[in-house]
């Protein structure tokens, strides 16, 4: 399916065809994540290292703008509403 994604992995790095190709599915399928999920994912995270809500919430939409294909810029009552409900 990525054949020459994992050609040039295989020529750029010591991985071989078939991890070059699980690298490949395990990247598509990180990025495969909706931005909802994601959003959760990441405020559960990082709750669970003792940040607050400030905190999460800022670093949840900077970090929305380096997705691989970014989302539209969500509003603070998006995000909640988004965890929240």
């Amino acid at each position: 399916m990525h054949d020459e994604l994992v050609d040039h992995l295989t020529r750029t790095t010591p991985l071989s065809r078939g991890e070059a190709l699980r690298v490949i599915q395990d990247v598509l399928a990180y990025f495969d994540e909706t931005t909802e999920d994601y959003v959760r994912r990441r405020h559960r995270e990082l709750q669970g290292q003792g940040l607050v809500n400030a905190e999460i919430f800022d670093r949840i939409e900077a970090d929305l703008k380096y997705r691989a294909v970014a989302p539209p810029e969500l509003t603070l009552r998006q995000l909640r509403r988004i965890v929240y409900g």
